[in-house]
């Protein structure tokens, strides 16, 4: 019902910036929030950032906050992760997901629509 598509991820030295890119489409009028979640080899599913589609409320987990910035595009159905003061702790792959509600939303489980992820390495 609602198709997720990451962009943005790359090869980038420590201290570097990328910026992610989620479009979604769909059915996007069941969109509450819009999160990023990403997984490093052998860890557990991480929570990055969300923001409720609505009003813009924003959570970051909090090995990122500070350091990155979830923001959305709500006319073209867009969120993004600006990420600032890269390391390579944050070296995994990142996942957009959309969830139809905005409780439990750093929790993985509550969502219900995925992309295929995209790829970041921090070198050094």
């Amino acid at each position: 019902q609602v198709q997720l598509v990451e962009s943005g991820g790359g090869l980038v030295q420590a201290g570097d910036s990328l910026r992610l890119a989620c479009a979604a489409s769909g059915r996007t009028v069941s969109i509450r929030t819009m999160g990023w979640f990403r997984q490093a080899p052998g860890k557990e599913r991480e929570f990055v950032a969300a923001v409720n589609w609505n009003d813009s409320n924003r959570l970051y987990g909090d090995s990122v906050k500070g350091r990155f910035t979830i923001s959305r595009d709500n006319a073209k159905n867009t969120v993004y992760l600006q990420m600032n003061s890269l390391k390579p702790e944050d070296t995994a792959v990142y996942y957009c997901a959309a969830s139809t509600f905005w409780s439990a939303r750093t929790t993985s489980s509550a969502y219900d629509y995925w992309g295929q992820g995209t790829q970041v390495t921090v070198s050094s």
